[in-house]
């Protein structure tokens, strides 16, 4: 390697909500041996020993626990509909626009807040610990039981000033404050591994590390350049359209654009709003392959960049926030438009794929419209992120729409973030870690 970084892929396991009856689970004991399988790969290949493993992942879900420690359940998926009563009488409670105030997290119905909220009705145990799922990760491999701070801002319950879990909040809707979790740091050492994998020769001295847990957060560390004058699409399941402040933005403005302000890796704010993003074509492609209409996603974009469309939609509307019937869902909201609907049959399904690709790039472009309004300047260009930065049909219609260059990030980023956090946590000595420190090694990690 000549002394320089590069990053494998190891292994990869299939990954997403499953139906356990009328609710919608993660199932955590595939994800858990998916896991098992794929350290024990990689316990093979780095026989000389693992220095770090940090864990980052998709927000707002958690993981009660038993006693023992052990999952006292199955995991809920935030997509899952019974926080929506639950949301409605918590706004009784406490208006949204006050709660934005108070945390900087926009009261979005699957923030783990609501969820707490929903467990009693679900029948789980309110005062049992949780711990949201990446940091669940952690704690399974032997860490101890933590919340770092940029998956913790995701709650809607910590105290914007303070970083810290608002008490009173938690009073307020009598959530009990002893099931939740110390918030720690990004690069926070928690301590070795433990348990059975700890046993091979190359995790006998393997440190458990904090990253930036959310994933998002992670992509965000993984940018090699300043953000100064540069938003971030984060373009994948969802899509996170915004850039890095350094301080909160709770304005009527931020609220009506459906901004929010959630930790970065190293004391900024990621402040951008969350769009609709490739879930909305995984559906389709979803729905099509069981009815014997399967598509290879390239040849779909290829297909798609010829085909005309009738309109675009709003991918942010509450019907395609949800699972199935995507491509009826989709025709819906093109009668709502008044735009011409899309006979869901052989042949038709790039001119689906074409409305989902041209309404994500009109939606970018009025988020960063929002952005550069409430920040009072405006962005130079746009740096795209994760798995849609492939999409090239996606990046040139969001050129076009916003009149920003766009510069391709890494497809990997979130790893690359996790990796400079590590990194830099090695070389910290235990205290917070600085915005150049991170971006440093990320610059490192992108030139290998």
């Amino acid at each position: 390697m000549d002394g320089k970084p590069s990053i494998e892929v190891i292994h990869r396991i299939p990954n997403g909500p499953v139906h356990r009856g009328l609710s919608l689970h993660w199932p955590l004991d595939a994800i858990l041996a998916g896991l098992e399988e794929g350290l024990r790969k990689a316990a093979e290949v780095a026989p000389e020993g693992i220095a770090s493993i940090a864990v980052d992942g998709w927000s707002v879900d958690y993981v009660r626990l038993a006693p023992d420690g052990k999952p006292l359940r199955e995991p809920f998926c935030y997509r899952d509909e019974r926080t929506v009563p639950v949301k409605d009488a918590a706004d009784a409670i406490l208006p949204p626009r006050k709660l934005f105030e108070r945390t900087g997290a926009l009261p979005h119905r699957i923030n783990t807040v609501y969820q707490l909220l929903a467990d009693p009705k679900d029948r789980v145990d309110a005062h049992a610990p949780w711990v949201m799922l990446p940091e669940y990760i952690l704690h399974w491999l032997g860490g101890r039981r933590v919340a770092e701070y940029s998956n913790a801002s995701h709650t809607g319950l910590v105290d914007l000033k303070t970083g810290d879990w608002d008490r009173e909040l938690f009073g307020l809707f009598d959530i009990p404050i002893e099931a939740a979790p110390p918030i720690v740091h990004a690069g926070t050492m928690l301590g070795p591994m433990k348990g059975p994998l700890a046993e091979l020769g190359a995790f006998r001295e393997t440190q458990l590390i904090a990253p930036a847990s959310h994933d998002t957060a992670s992509a965000i560390a993984g940018i090699p350049t300043s953000l100064s004058s540069t938003a971030y699409i984060c373009s994948g399941t969802w899509s996170l359209v915004g850039t890095l402040t350094n301080a909160s933005v709770t304005t009527d403005a931020a609220f009506d654009a459906r901004y929010t302000n959630l930790g970065a890796a190293s004391g900024d704010l990621c402040f951008h709003t969350l769009v609709n993003g490739m879930w909305l074509l995984k559906q389709c492609m979803d729905a099509w392959s069981a009815e014997g209409r399967p598509w290879d996603i390239e040849e779909l974009i290829a297909q798609a960049a010829k085909s005309s469309f009738p309109g675009v939609i709003n991918v942010d509307a509450e019907p395609l926030l949800l699972d199935s019937d995507m491509p009826e869902r989709i025709n819906h909201q093109l009668w709502r438009r008044r735009w011409a609907t899309i006979p869901d049959i052989a042949g038709n399904e790039p001119v689906f794929a074409r409305v989902i690709f041209e309404s994500l790039a009109a939606r970018y472009a009025s988020a960063l419209d929002d952005l550069g309004q409430m920040l009072g300047r405006k962005m130079e260009r746009i740096h795209i992120l994760g798995g849609a930065s492939r999409n090239k049909l996606l990046t040139e219609l969001t050129a076009q729409r916003t009149g920003l260059p766009v510069e391709i990030g890494e497809t990997e980023s979130s790893t690359i973030g996790n990796l400079a956090v590590q990194l830099a946590a090695s070389q910290a000595d235990g205290k917070a870690l600085s915005p150049e420190s991170v971006r440093q090694w990320a610059r490192v990690l992108c030139q290998r």
